[in-house]
């Protein structure tokens, strides 16, 4: 005799945001919706919360008033999606989202340390799906910015960036959505 397959069960992002508003998970218990999958994120190190400081200013002097630097905080991606980033870029000010998170963001950013395998595959995957123009991961483990651009779905395959480069401390970067202006890779890196 066969035993049952074992199923796995995969949440909404209704559903995830009900058991939110639940109160559900716990008030300090980070997690993020990917995939239908809720998952328990790390919790944060000095190193990891300078950093997001540090690439949030940087954003903002970049982007001006108006847009609005947001820090770990959802985008509505898809029905089965909700990731919080560590930073997002949108266009407006908090008031342009009181009924609803953002839908999509000129750029994102992941802050990656022991989250990089995460940051490179699924959460590549679901910000080219939901077709976010930049990704860019500050990668701490190699002292670099990753930028991807350019999302893409080809068929039968997951979505991903057409482009895809590895800059180092004395480069700098132009955001695609602010390009007449720079930030050095070395004024994101703590």
């Amino acid at each position: 005799m066969s035993a049952p397959a074992i199923q796995t069960k995969r949440w909404t992002r209704q559903e995830y945001d009900r058991m939110a508003e639940a109160g559900i998970f716990n008030p300090d218990e980070r997690v993020e919706l990917l995939g239908g999958e809720i998952l328990i994120m790390t919790p944060q190190n000095s190193l990891h919360s300078a950093t997001i400081g540090l690439a949030h200013t940087a954003l903002q002097h970049a982007f001006g008033r108006n847009h609005w630097i947001r820090i770990q905080l959802p985008l509505i991606i898809d029905p089965d999606s909700e990731p919080e980033p560590d930073l997002a870029v949108v266009p407006g000010n908090p008031r342009d989202y009181v009924k609803e998170h953002p839908r999509s963001a000129l750029l994102v950013v992941e802050v990656a340390d022991a989250t990089l395998a995460l940051d490179r595959d699924r959460k590549a995957h679901i910000y080219a799906r939901a077709g976010i123009p930049e990704y860019w991961i500050v990668n701490l483990t190699e002292r670099c910015l990753e930028v991807y651009r350019d999302p893409m779905t080809p068929p039968g395959q997951p979505a991903s960036y057409r482009a895809v480069m590895k800059l180092g401390p004395s480069e700098t970067i132009a955001p695609l959505a602010a390009a007449s202006t720079t930030i050095a890779v070395a004024d994101l890196l703590p």
